[in-house]
């Protein structure tokens, strides 16, 4: 991906109405009982409540290559501690 001369405007947080910031974040998806992360995903990310959002080519892009899942380049393997409400409430 090139950098571009003009950064897209995100505008305002739907959420909390707060000017969007543009940023390079991590995505997760959960696609088949597999976590899946994408890097250097751009988006416009609010400083005051977090709401994150991309621009429609991002998400195309994004779906695009979630679509054609190969193996990917590299692979990271990390523990990650599981809990369920279900158990905690009873």
């Amino acid at each position: 991906m090139g950098s571009r001369a003009k950064t897209y405007d995100y505008g305002n947080c739907h959420v909390c109405g707060e000017r969007m910031e543009p940023r390079q974040i991590k995505q997760d998806f959960w696609i088949k009982d597999k976590l899946v992360v994408i890097e250097d995903v751009p988006a416009g990310v609010c400083p005051q409540c977090g709401e994150r959002v991309v621009n429609a080519e991002t998400g195309r892009r994004i779906a695009a290559l979630i679509g054609s899942l190969k193996q990917p380049r590299r692979k990271r393997t990390l523990s990650v501690p599981v809990f369920s409400l279900l158990k905690e409430v009873a």
